[in-house]
């Protein structure tokens, strides 16, 4: 009963923190809702006695990237004044394209069959070693694909940033 307590009210603030995300207006408390969501994400891996994945999961993500996004978003130096306004036409491409992706959502949720969630009963769930070996064996090209994905946005997030000069 208290594990069920424990998941709704981790799963209500994921949710909140998700929608104050995209409805942020200024992108530093974005980034900063991020990382409570990520938080809250990593409360999760708890309950699932992984215990080894919510930690990776805080230093990589509300560490490592997150820090990197927000310096990004910083170094960009958004101005609202020289933001270009957005036309009629792609606000309304958006709100389509988000409504259909909510319908793919409710969609797949149809299938699914809510219930009473059981923890797994193994203890080696979360262990270094069960991960290592899935991460360096099967998962070794996403790895290494996403370490390349993150030196592109790095160089690219200084190549915006970068001022031109005049000669």
């Amino acid at each position: 009963m208290t594990s069920d307590i424990v998941f709704f009210l981790l799963a209500a603030v994921s949710v909140f923190t998700a929608l104050m995300v995209v409805f942020s207006k200024s992108p530093i408390y974005s980034v900063m809702w991020l990382i409570a969501c990520f938080f809250s994400i990593a409360g999760h891996y708890v309950m699932l006695n992984a215990q080894f994945l919510a930690i990776v999961h805080i230093i990589v993500y509300a560490g490592a990237i997150m820090v990197l996004m927000l310096f990004t978003v910083m170094l960009l130096n958004l101005n609202k004044e020289s933001e270009p306004h957005k036309s009629i036409f792609t606000k309304a491409t958006a709100v389509i394209t988000g409504g259909m992706l909510f319908l793919v959502l409710l969609a797949a949720m149809r299938s699914t069959q809510l219930g009473a969630y059981e923890a797994p009963v193994t203890t080696d769930v979360g262990f270094v070693q069960k991960v290592g070996m899935k991460l360096f064996t099967d998962y070794m090209l996403p790895f290494e694909m996403t370490s390349v994905l993150f030196i592109a946005a790095m160089i690219g997030s200084v190549v915006l940033a970068k001022k031109e000069r005049n000669l």
